[in-house]
């Protein structure tokens, strides 16, 4: 794998910026949100679950036009069109003083589909061969959004409150949008053709190979999510973890997800390992999550499954990405990082519904069994995947040797 140039080192940190921003801004939510939705007069454990992933649903309806205006029109006119509703989502939310104004807000975040459009464009500003470490560089960024929020969103929430939180999503999305703007480059744009119609999309997406990413990040964000709804509980009421104190438990765990996915980067150069390596994190995901309902009253065994669960995640989050970005047709990539993102929402949509579901049938346990049972689901999809595309290499090598001969 060469090095990356100055443009593409560029190009990977800014984009990693603007992205984490962002994500930093809904991560902020996760490990307070929980805890104290219950306190709303309206709230249920099911509408609990909705809230948090409710801003999946939006992220599906537009992910793929998003994608495609992108392949069109260029990509930060679309990513700034996203940001701007995301902006106005959290304003709502931070403005709403129920548990169903909160979900219209998130609603509204999640219309600001720009994931799908961001990635192709760190795809556009870096060579194929250097696309997975751009995808580890994004994908580091957002574990590190990921672990601040985890430390800062329950101290922001105690000088602020929930408002407060959702108004710096708001902040944090504009922010994101000058960077865009006055540091990341600007690709040559390139339209898409005639030829990419909706036709050729649904070609692309029905492509074996597609599938199982997208069905794999389907699953990936509905177990995240799913866990959520569970997780701020556990730690608070049956390990009298105080919420100020949850990030005793992230910080590390975080730190040894990230020197794992650094450690494993480098075996993700060609699309078969990088498979294998999936279908080992798809395990440790569910060890993982078995881990957290057998838990008891340990926390020490809670954080070896944090470790074991959020190193698999963060592995995916570089991996998968990368994969779609070098498998898709070079004038279709923005359609295929929008229906990657929407599967991607989706998943956080439904994870958010059946962990409300399961917390309020079968407690905080069984969100965690239900959500470990679902990568029995999960494998099948990445083991054929992965043979799948085994014999296709293997169709391409025959072949060439028959024209050689």
């Amino acid at each position: 794998m060469s090095k990356l140039s100055p443009l593409e080192r560029r190009s990977a940190l800014t984009l990693a910026c603007v992205i984490s921003l962002r994500l930093f801004g809904l991560f902020l939510i996760m490990p307070v949100f929980s805890l104290y939705a219950q306190k709303m007069p309206d709230a249920t454990p099911l509408l609990i679950g909705l809230a948090l992933g409710v801003y999946g649903l939006g992220q599906v309806l537009l992910q793929i036009p998003l994608g495609l205006l992108s392949d069109r029109i260029g990509r930060k006119p679309a990513i700034t069109l996203g940001l701007l509703v995301f902006a106005v989502g959290g304003l709502v939310a931070a403005l709403s003083h129920s548990l169903a104004g909160i979900v219209i807000g998130r609603a509204l975040q999640g219309m600001g589909a720009v994931a799908g459009a961001g990635t192709a464009l760190a795809a556009d500003l870096t060579r194929e061969e250097n696309r997975g470490k751009v995808m580890g560089i994004i994908g580091v960024s957002i574990g590190v959004a990921f672990l601040l929020a985890l430390i800062l969103g329950p101290p922001l929430e105690a000088i602020e409150g929930l408002s407060g939180l959702f108004g710096a999503t708001s902040i944090l999305a504009l922010a994101a949008l000058v960077l865009l703007w006055l540091i990341v480059p600007t690709p040559e744009r390139q339209k898409a053709p005639a030829a990419a119609a909706f036709a050729s999309v649904l070609s692309m997406l029905r492509d074996g190979r597609m599938l199982v990413l997208n069905g794999s990040v389907f699953f990936l964000h509905m177990l995240l999510t799913a866990s959520f709804v569970g997780l701020p509980l556990l730690l608070a009421e049956r390990l009298q973890l105080p919420v100020n104190r949850h990030w005793e438990l992230y910080l590390p765990v975080m730190v040894i997800a990230a020197f794992v996915m650094g450690a494993c980067l480098h075996r993700m150069r060609d699309v078969a390992q990088s498979l294998r390596i999936v279908g080992i994190c798809v395990v440790a995901i569910g060890l993982g999550l078995l881990g957290f309902a057998l838990s008891g009253h340990h926390l020490a065994v809670l954080g070896v499954a944090a470790a074991v669960f959020f190193s698999a995640f963060n592995l995916l989050e570089a991996a998968l990405p990368s994969l779609v970005s070098r498998l898709a047709p070079s004038h279709l990539r923005g359609a295929a990082m929008g229906a990657y993102s929407t599967s991607q929402f989706l998943g956080a949509f439904v994870g958010g519904a059946v962990g409300g579901m399961a917390l309020g049938r079968l407690g905080t346990d069984g969100v965690f069994l239900c959500a470990a049972a679902m990568t029995l689901l999960w494998l099948p999809l990445v083991l054929a995947g992965a043979r799948r595309i085994r014999e296709g290499d293997a169709g391409v090598d025959g072949a060439v040797v028959a024209r050689g001969a």
